[in-house]
Protein backbone atom coordinates (compact mmCIF):
# COMPACT_ATOMS: atom_id res chain seq x y z
CA UNK A 1 0.00 0.00 0.00
CA UNK A 2 0.79 3.57 -0.43
CA UNK A 3 0.52 4.35 3.52
CA UNK A 4 2.30 2.03 6.02
CA UNK A 5 1.15 -0.93 7.29
CA UNK A 6 -2.56 -1.82 8.39
CA UNK A 7 -2.42 -4.10 11.13
CA UNK A 8 -4.54 -6.44 8.86
CA UNK A 9 -0.68 -6.03 6.93
CA UNK A 10 0.78 -7.50 10.55
CA UNK A 11 -1.33 -10.99 11.33
CA UNK A 12 -2.31 -11.99 8.06
CA UNK A 13 0.34 -14.63 8.23
CA UNK A 14 0.27 -17.82 5.82
CA UNK A 15 1.29 -21.52 7.11
CA UNK A 16 4.44 -21.25 6.40
CA UNK A 17 4.47 -17.76 8.68
CA UNK A 18 5.10 -15.80 5.87
CA UNK A 19 3.13 -12.56 6.03
CA UNK A 20 0.80 -11.97 2.79
CA UNK A 21 -1.69 -8.84 2.94
CA UNK A 22 -3.48 -7.03 0.43
CA UNK A 23 -3.13 -3.23 0.40
CA UNK A 24 -7.08 -3.38 0.11
CA UNK A 25 -7.26 -3.82 3.72
CA UNK A 26 -5.02 -0.73 4.69
CA UNK A 27 -7.78 0.35 7.35
CA UNK A 28 -5.89 0.58 10.53
CA UNK A 29 -0.50 2.59 5.04
CA UNK A 30 2.45 5.46 2.90
CA UNK A 31 4.02 7.16 0.20
CA UNK A 32 2.47 9.10 2.52
CA UNK A 33 1.56 6.77 3.07
CA UNK A 34 4.10 4.68 4.96
CA UNK A 35 0.17 1.09 3.49
CA UNK A 36 0.36 2.95 3.60
CA UNK A 37 -1.37 5.55 0.27
CA UNK A 38 -7.19 -0.63 1.07
CA UNK A 39 -6.15 -0.26 -2.89
CA UNK A 40 -9.57 0.63 -5.21
CA UNK A 41 -8.25 1.12 -8.62
CA UNK A 42 -4.58 -0.01 -7.02
CA UNK A 43 -2.24 -2.99 -7.18
CA UNK A 44 -2.37 -5.51 -4.17
CA UNK A 45 0.68 -5.27 -2.44
CA UNK A 46 2.23 -8.47 -1.10
CA UNK A 47 5.04 -9.03 1.54
CA UNK A 48 7.71 -11.22 0.50
CA UNK A 49 7.12 -14.75 1.78
CA UNK A 50 9.68 -16.31 4.19
CA UNK A 51 9.79 -20.01 5.75
CA UNK A 52 11.17 -21.05 9.72
CA UNK A 53 10.56 -20.80 13.00
CA UNK A 54 12.30 -17.44 12.61
CA UNK A 55 9.80 -15.95 9.98
CA UNK A 56 6.96 -16.80 12.38
CA UNK A 57 8.16 -15.05 15.53
CA UNK A 58 8.81 -12.42 13.33
CA UNK A 59 5.31 -11.98 12.08
CA UNK A 60 3.92 -13.00 15.39
CA UNK A 61 5.92 -10.48 17.00
CA UNK A 62 5.50 -7.18 14.67
CA UNK A 63 1.49 -8.19 14.42
CA UNK A 64 1.90 -8.03 18.16
CA UNK A 65 3.86 -4.42 18.19
CA UNK A 66 1.02 -2.99 15.95
CA UNK A 67 -1.99 -4.47 18.18
CA UNK A 68 -0.43 -3.00 20.95
CA UNK A 69 0.59 0.65 19.38
CA UNK A 70 -3.11 0.67 18.47
CA UNK A 71 -5.28 -0.87 21.07
CA UNK A 72 -2.97 0.97 24.22
CA UNK A 73 -0.88 3.86 22.62
CA UNK A 74 2.95 4.48 22.28
CA UNK A 75 3.41 4.90 26.06
CA UNK A 76 2.12 1.30 26.40
CA UNK A 77 4.42 -0.07 23.95
CA UNK A 78 7.00 -2.24 26.01
CA UNK A 79 9.29 -5.60 25.21
CA UNK A 80 7.30 -7.16 27.71
CA UNK A 81 3.96 -6.12 26.82
CA UNK A 82 4.75 -7.06 22.82
CA UNK A 83 6.51 -10.60 24.27
CA UNK A 84 3.37 -11.07 26.02
CA UNK A 85 0.64 -10.31 23.05
CA UNK A 86 2.95 -12.74 20.85
CA UNK A 87 3.23 -15.52 22.99
CA UNK A 88 7.12 -15.67 22.62
CA UNK A 89 9.61 -15.35 25.44
CA UNK A 90 10.75 -11.53 26.14
CA UNK A 91 14.49 -12.73 26.06
CA UNK A 92 13.22 -13.59 22.84
CA UNK A 93 12.29 -10.01 21.76
CA UNK A 94 15.19 -8.44 23.57
CA UNK A 95 17.92 -10.53 22.03
CA UNK A 96 16.46 -9.83 18.24
CA UNK A 97 15.07 -6.35 18.65
CA UNK A 98 16.96 -5.01 21.62
CA UNK A 99 14.03 -2.44 22.38
CA UNK A 100 10.81 -0.48 21.28
CA UNK A 101 12.68 1.29 18.77
CA UNK A 102 13.86 -1.61 16.83
CA UNK A 103 10.82 -3.09 17.04
CA UNK A 104 9.07 0.06 15.46
CA UNK A 105 11.53 0.08 12.95
CA UNK A 106 11.27 -3.29 12.05
CA UNK A 107 7.93 -2.93 11.57
CA UNK A 108 8.24 -0.38 9.18
CA UNK A 109 11.18 -2.14 7.37
CA UNK A 110 8.65 -5.06 6.54
CA UNK A 111 6.15 -2.93 5.54
CA UNK A 112 8.59 -1.59 2.71
CA UNK A 113 9.28 -4.95 1.40
CA UNK A 114 6.70 -5.62 -0.40
CA UNK A 115 5.26 -6.00 -4.00
CA UNK A 116 3.09 -2.80 -3.71
CA UNK A 117 2.67 -0.51 -6.96
CA UNK A 118 0.34 2.35 -7.94
CA UNK A 119 -2.38 2.47 -9.68
CA UNK A 120 -2.11 2.83 -13.50
CA UNK A 121 -5.70 3.83 -14.43
CA UNK A 122 -4.76 5.77 -17.50
CA UNK A 123 -4.83 9.35 -16.56
CA UNK A 124 -2.69 11.61 -13.78
CA UNK A 125 -5.49 12.77 -12.12
CA UNK A 126 -7.43 9.14 -11.72
CA UNK A 127 -3.57 7.81 -10.45
CA UNK A 128 -3.27 10.40 -7.88
CA UNK A 129 -6.74 10.09 -6.79
CA UNK A 130 -5.93 5.82 -6.10
CA UNK A 131 -3.37 6.66 -4.34
CA UNK A 132 -4.93 9.88 -1.88
CA UNK A 133 -7.48 7.53 -1.81
CA UNK A 134 -5.45 4.64 0.23
CA UNK A 135 -4.24 7.43 2.15
CA UNK A 136 -7.45 8.57 3.37
CA UNK A 137 -8.21 5.15 3.94
CA UNK A 138 -5.40 4.30 6.31
CA UNK A 139 -5.29 8.03 8.20
CA UNK A 140 -9.42 7.38 8.60
CA UNK A 141 -9.94 3.81 9.28
CA UNK A 142 -13.49 3.76 10.86
CA UNK A 143 -13.31 2.41 14.60
CA UNK A 144 -8.99 3.05 15.14
CA UNK A 145 -8.26 2.22 18.87
CA UNK A 146 -6.94 4.74 21.63
CA UNK A 147 -3.27 5.02 19.70
CA UNK A 148 -5.07 5.69 16.68
CA UNK A 149 -4.63 3.50 13.48
CA UNK A 150 -1.64 1.88 12.96
CA UNK A 151 -0.73 4.38 9.99
CA UNK A 152 -1.52 7.87 12.67
CA UNK A 153 0.41 5.52 15.95
CA UNK A 154 3.29 5.05 14.08
CA UNK A 155 3.46 8.22 12.62
CA UNK A 156 3.63 9.49 16.11
CA UNK A 157 5.78 6.81 17.59
CA UNK A 158 8.51 8.33 15.32
CA UNK A 159 8.57 11.44 16.65
CA UNK A 160 9.45 9.84 19.89
CA UNK A 161 12.05 7.11 18.48
CA UNK A 162 14.94 8.25 16.32
CA UNK A 163 14.97 4.23 14.78
CA UNK A 164 11.31 4.72 14.19
CA UNK A 165 11.83 8.36 12.36
CA UNK A 166 14.19 6.71 10.30
CA UNK A 167 12.48 3.45 9.56
CA UNK A 168 9.30 6.16 8.36
CA UNK A 169 11.46 8.15 6.59
CA UNK A 170 12.81 4.99 4.14
CA UNK A 171 9.33 3.67 3.87
CA UNK A 172 8.60 6.75 2.41
CA UNK A 173 11.02 7.65 -0.12
CA UNK A 174 10.61 3.88 -1.08
CA UNK A 175 6.89 4.53 -1.83
CA UNK A 176 7.61 7.95 -3.55
CA UNK A 177 10.27 6.25 -5.66
CA UNK A 178 7.49 3.42 -6.71
CA UNK A 179 5.33 6.30 -7.56
CA UNK A 180 7.32 7.74 -10.04
CA UNK A 181 5.98 6.06 -12.82
CA UNK A 182 2.73 8.06 -12.54
CA UNK A 183 4.31 11.17 -13.27
CA UNK A 184 6.73 9.32 -16.62
CA UNK A 185 3.14 7.98 -17.64
CA UNK A 186 1.57 11.19 -17.50
CA UNK A 187 4.47 13.21 -19.48
CA UNK A 188 4.28 10.10 -21.93
CA UNK A 189 0.65 11.41 -22.45
CA UNK A 190 1.20 14.42 -23.10
CA UNK A 191 -0.52 15.85 -19.50
CA UNK A 192 2.43 17.12 -18.11
CA UNK A 193 5.72 19.16 -19.73
CA UNK A 194 8.82 17.34 -19.90
CA UNK A 195 11.16 17.53 -17.30
CA UNK A 196 8.99 17.25 -14.13
CA UNK A 197 9.74 16.96 -10.61
CA UNK A 198 7.90 13.68 -9.80
CA UNK A 199 8.41 13.72 -5.82
CA UNK A 200 7.72 17.65 -5.38
CA UNK A 201 4.69 16.51 -7.77
CA UNK A 202 3.57 13.45 -5.78
CA UNK A 203 4.22 14.87 -2.63
CA UNK A 204 2.11 18.20 -3.17
CA UNK A 205 -0.48 15.84 -4.47
CA UNK A 206 -0.83 13.57 -1.07
CA UNK A 207 -0.13 16.39 1.33
CA UNK A 208 -2.69 17.67 1.92
CA UNK A 209 -4.80 14.67 3.39
CA UNK A 210 -1.77 14.70 6.49
CA UNK A 211 -2.68 17.97 6.79
CA UNK A 212 -6.75 18.03 7.08
CA UNK A 213 -6.30 14.19 8.72
CA UNK A 214 -3.57 13.79 10.56
CA UNK A 215 -2.61 17.49 11.54
CA UNK A 216 -5.91 19.45 11.62
CA UNK A 217 -8.16 16.26 12.78
CA UNK A 218 -10.51 17.63 10.02
CA UNK A 219 -14.08 15.51 9.61
CA UNK A 220 -13.79 12.76 6.82
CA UNK A 221 -14.44 14.51 3.59
CA UNK A 222 -14.62 11.65 0.97
CA UNK A 223 -14.14 14.52 -2.00
CA UNK A 224 -10.68 15.06 -0.46
CA UNK A 225 -8.50 12.67 -2.18
CA UNK A 226 -10.00 13.73 -6.02
CA UNK A 227 -9.45 17.57 -4.80
CA UNK A 228 -6.24 17.31 -3.75
CA UNK A 229 -5.36 15.16 -6.91
CA UNK A 230 -7.09 17.58 -9.26
CA UNK A 231 -5.61 20.69 -8.09
CA UNK A 232 -1.69 18.65 -8.20
CA UNK A 233 -2.53 17.94 -11.39
CA UNK A 234 -3.40 20.89 -12.91
CA UNK A 235 -0.43 22.84 -11.13
CA UNK A 236 1.54 19.90 -12.82
CA UNK A 237 0.08 21.02 -16.41
CA UNK A 238 0.82 24.56 -15.69
CA UNK A 239 4.65 23.54 -15.70
CA UNK A 240 4.53 24.23 -11.72
CA UNK A 241 6.77 21.03 -10.95
CA UNK A 242 8.96 21.00 -14.09
CA UNK A 243 12.06 21.54 -13.20
CA UNK A 244 14.80 24.05 -15.23
CA UNK A 245 17.94 22.56 -17.02
CA UNK A 246 20.25 20.35 -15.07
CA UNK A 247 17.85 21.37 -11.44
CA UNK A 248 18.31 18.18 -8.91
CA UNK A 249 15.37 16.54 -8.09
CA UNK A 250 13.31 18.65 -5.16
CA UNK A 251 14.85 21.54 -5.91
Amino acid sequence: MMTTPAASDLSDHSADGGQAASAASAAPAAPGAPAAPGAPAGTAGTLRRTGGRSARVRAQVLAAVGEVLVAAGYDALTVDAVAERAGVHRTTVYRRWRDVGGLLADVLDAAADDTWEPADTGSLEDDLTALNQEVYDALHPGQPGPGGSLTTALIAASFRSAEAAGALTRFWEGRYARCAPVVARAVDRGEVPPGPDARALLVAATAPLYQELLLLRAAPDPALPRRAACAARAAAAAGVFTRAPDAPSGA
